[in-house]
């Protein structure tokens, strides 16, 4: 049995298709909204939890990934973007990182 989200996620992952790095932060209680759920293929959402912790921020625009790059060290809210289209979803770390959140673009 998985000790961790990154353990669910690696069990998704082809093995050559893992990240190398493991962890930057907790993710705490991972929750996925309904709307999210209906639409991703639970592979989808488990490689983008794999690449959140990881802090491959996916397809976010420079200032973004700098925002989170500071709430690393700094304390503050993680926000990471994925897919494309009807597929594009996000992923978002509270600052106190007890809750991290899958969710399309219209569940916000």
């Amino acid at each position: 049995m998985p000790d961790s989200a990154v353990d669910v996620a690696d069990e998704a992952i082809a093995p050559g298709d893992r990240p190398v790095n493991k962890s930057r932060f907790p993710l705490g209680q991972t929750v996925v909204t309904a709307h999210a759920l209906d639409l991703l293929r639970p592979d989808e959402i488990a490689l983008g939890l794999a690449r959140h912790i990881r802090g491959d921020w996916g397809d976010l625009c420079p200032e973004d990934m700098l925002a989170n790059e500071n709430a690393l060290t700094q304390g503050g809210r993680l926000f990471s973007a994925y897919g494309q289209g009807a597929g594009r979803f996000w992923i978002i770390t509270e600052s106190d990182r007890s809750v991290t959140t899958v969710l399309l673009p219209a569940d916000y």
